[in-house]
């Protein structure tokens, strides 16, 4: 019996799985009654901050594959006008504020003409866009209506371990407020959307169509993530959902409170790739983790700090880096003013190195102006390159010449098909360095055009005659 007793103490010690540090300890169900407990009480105190979004926008329908052709309207009139129509979409959201404040995808809302919300309890109300961001996928919206309403309390997602019991509430194809439970089935999960951002929770708690905007939540009633986007090949829910964590919810909420009109991300002056196993070799590392650092601009706040092309970025404020996109996210959840410290290896050795965590500066005056002329550029607008201007194109902040930022209609240059972020490298064998600079070559008439960009990271030449 004592053995038997001895050899149970064993099984039970190797079946302990320590805590999260700073998070409640956990168990797993030990009874039938543990069993049979349910959500309702959690989903009872928690359903009403959840909203459903309603985004309304009136789209122009050609009547006829003529109509908007200058050649054609010239010579027969514009005889078929254009029709419009209403569009509707359907998201989710979820009250963060009591004053009506709240935070749900940008995709959601995007574009909206009109934007109304539908409370649990079947208020409706319109609102008003405070903030978003394409980038992060994340928009703040304001109920228009005096009024006190309620919110769910938004909880430390870098507690969050994959394993935890969660909740998903919203709107899966408009059939109303639903919930859905599963677990966090992972951390730190990029390449999930086309943006810039890459840094989810992932969870088997249903997700589908409608539920983007909507709450992950933990078991104290904390939101934890905002659901955005699923994995699926048929349109709907495969198991697989992605949510943006709280932490950066808390930082883009905290910029739409202090009224800003952007979001604003830290400028590192630097670029990364990620450390994969032929790197983590060769380098000398155990295992293949962190951002490496590839290249380092001239007099930027990874310059200033000392950072080196060749290093390694492990942590970010004793917070492990697991790749290059969740640098980006532990540097902009530390937000802008502060100095963040980093964990690096250099050359197989760990070293320390404080970085100020700064707004993207504009180094040169950004000079915009519309290109004139019979160039191939007619049109165009451009724009000196910047690390703010290139912020705010979403490019690369360590682009630098001249940048086209978008086209007057029906302008030569879109028609033969240069694109909004093409950098004009050089014309007809001279290097551009500024707008002016450019449209100096572009007001000449050379007859012959020999444009070098920069598209992407890659260079492509064109002639023109």
């Amino acid at each position: 019996m004592r053995r038997l007793k001895i050899v149970a103490a064993v099984l039970a010690a190797c079946f302990l799985i320590p805590p999260v540090a700073g998070a409640q300890e956990k168990a797993v169900p030990r009874s039938q009654a543990e069993i049979q407990l349910s959500f309702s009480p959690l989903v009872q105190q928690t359903h009403g901050s959840v909203v459903n979004v309603y985004a309304e926008r009136v789209v122009e329908r050609r009547a006829s594959p003529f109509a908007g052709d200058p050649f054609f309207e010239q010579f027969f009139g514009q005889r078929f006008p254009n029709r419009t129509e209403k569009q509707r979409s359907l998201g989710s959201g979820v009250i963060v504020e009591d004053n009506g404040t709240i935070v749900t995808n940008n995709h959601v809302i995007d574009g909206a003409d009109e934007i109304k919300v539908a409370l649990s309890d079947g208020r409706e109300f319109p609102v008003s866009v405070v903030l978003k961001d394409a980038r992060l996928d994340l928009a703040v919206l304001k109920i228009d209506a005096r009024g006190t309403f309620q919110p769910m309390k938004i909880g430390n997602s870098d507690t969050a371990a994959v394993g935890d019991l969660v909740l998903a509430i919203g709107n899966p194809f408009g059939v109303g407020q639903t919930v859905t439970s599963g677990i966090v089935s992972g951390l730190a999960r990029n390449q999930v959307t086309e943006g810039d951002f890459g840094f989810f929770i992932q969870t088997d708690a249903s997700i589908n169509p409608g539920n983007s905007g909507g709450a992950l939540m933990n078991m104290n009633g904390e939101l934890i993530g905002i659901n955005t986007a699923i994995f699926s090949r048929g349109g709907g829910s495969n198991g697989i959902g992605f949510a943006i964590p709280s932490n950066l919810v808390k930082v883009f909420l905290a910029a739409a409170d202090a009224g800003a009109k952007s979001f604003e991300r830290p400028y590192v002056g630097a670029s990364f790739d990620p450390v994969t196993s032929d790197v983590a070799e060769a380098l000398g590392l155990d295992r293949p983790l962190g951002a490496l650092v590839v290249r380092v601009v001239e007099g930027g706040p990874a310059d200033k700090a000392g950072l080196k092309p060749g290093q390694v970025i492990v942590s970010v404020n004793g917070v492990p880096v697991e790749h290059p996109d969740a640098l980006g996210y532990r540097l902009t959840t530390a937000g802008l003013g502060v100095a963040a410290e980093l964990g690096v290896l250099e050359n197989g050795k760990p070293k320390t190195i404080e970085l100020a965590l700064e707004s993207a500066p504009e180094t040169v005056p950004r000079d915009e102006r519309v290109l004139l002329g019979r160039s191939p550029f007619a049109g165009a607008r451009v724009a000196n390159l910047s690390p703010k201007m290139a912020y705010e194109l979403q490019m690369p902040t360590e682009s630098t010449g001249v940048v086209i930022t978008g086209f007057e209609d029906g302008s030569t240059a879109e028609r033969l098909g240069f694109a909004r972020g093409d950098i004009v490298v050089a014309v007809n064998g001279v290097s551009v360095d500024s707008t002016r600079q450019l449209s100096d070559i572009a007001a000449s008439d050379p007859g012959f055009w020999r444009v070098e960009l920069e598209r992407n990271g890659q260079r492509i030449r064109q002639i023109f005659r």
